[in-house]
């Protein structure tokens, strides 16, 4: 397992780097490191991180197609297909939308994990999965702030995997969170090169 634990580490290294630049080819890695973490995260109890896996693959179909053709799920500012999906702000009237999905999930996932599973840390897990979910799918959708909720998720991973003796892992998302910060302030300044076009 340490192997596949390393392979991913690689792998999350590479679908960091991309998505700093907001490459779409970030879609690819995050293809390929859900791959590897089932495995891993089956083997170390961590159910919920394992079930989030299965919902990273097919949402990063989800962002290709997003990214690709402006293709978008919900919203009213729809653009022609063929136009790539900007860097834009969270609008304001869907974060209730997202709060109330968030803790809606939390719930759900903690409950699985109590009443199905043998999870030592039910309520962090079904904490860092919700939490990824809404993440995921605002990267999905190229808003700003996923990289806030990413930063939460990040440091509260962390200290779960350290929890579970998963070390490169937990150094791996210690260095996503330092990463936010600068991941943040790049997706800003391409947001208002976007803007300036």
């Amino acid at each position: 397992m340490q192997a596949l634990e390393i392979l991913g580490t690689i792998v999350g290294l590479a679908y960091l780097w991309l998505e700093y630049r907001a490459s779409i080819y970030l879609w690819i890695a995050s293809i390929i490191m859900p791959a590897i973490y089932l495995f891993v995260y089956y083997n170390a109890g961590l159910y919920a991180d394992f079930g989030i896996n299965i919902y990273y693959l097919v949402i990063a179909i989800y962002g290709w197609a997003a990214w690709k053709y402006g293709f978008r799920l919900f919203g009213s500012n729809d653009k022609l297909k063929s136009e790539e999906l900007p860097i834009s702000h969270t609008p304001t009237k869907i974060w209730l939308k997202i709060a109330t999905i968030y803790a809606i999930l939390q719930l759900v996932i903690a409950w699985i994990l109590i009443r199905f599973t043998d999870s030592s840390v039910p309520w962090a897990d079904a904490f860092t999965t919700a939490l990824s979910i809404i993440a995921m799918w605002m990267l999905a959708r190229k808003y700003i702030e996923q990289w806030w909720v990413w930063f939460v998720v990040d440091v509260t991973s962390a200290a779960l995997y350290i929890y579970k003796d998963l070390y490169f892992t937990a150094a791996l998302y210690a260095l996503y969170a330092l990463i936010v910060f600068f991941g943040y302030r790049k997706w800003k300044q391409l947001m208002i090169a976007e803007n300036e076009r």
